[in-house]
């Protein structure tokens, strides 16, 4: 089959995109996807412009966003009337979510360097990373 050749089958449409026949599948049930041609016999055909659309939710995916951000995003990308600014108000609100998330994870990273440095790591049974996760008070560093 030519790269020229269209409609294709989801797993082509799937191999051109950069996903899995799996996501193509969750991506339409989620409505991200929608009319997707069918055979007779009910086999899905997918055009360019359908793996244009995967390609786009996948990189959406890569940065990030969510499946209902990507709605939006995807709404706009197709309406051409659009105004750029609620494009913009979108990323811009991932990415204070983003902030937040990585804030998060950092403050996970000390408190679990702590702990870790409270830990001899020897072969005593006392574990002061166990008994935090036990909500056990940690014992003081000697």
């Amino acid at each position: 089959m030519s790269k020229t050749d269209w409609p294709v089958p989801i797993g082509e449409a799937a191999r051109r995109a950069g996903v899995s026949a799996r996501m193509v599948r969750h991506y339409e049930s989620l409505g991200l996807v929608a009319g997707v041609a069918r055979t007779d016999s009910g086999y899905r055909q997918y055009t360019a412009a359908d793996v244009h659309g995967l390609r786009f939710i996948r990189r959406a995916r890569d940065l990030g966003f969510s499946m209902d951000e990507i709605a939006g995003l995807l709404a706009l990308w197709q309406d051409r009337s659009r105004a750029s600014s609620q494009v913009k108000r979108i990323a811009q609100a991932h990415i204070e979510d983003l902030n937040e998330r990585i804030a998060a994870m950092q403050a996970m990273q000390r408190s679990l360097q702590t702990l870790v440095s409270c830990c001899h790591g020897d072969d005593r049974p006392d574990c002061p990373i166990l008994d935090d996760m036990a909500g056990e008070p940690a014992p003081h560093k000697h």
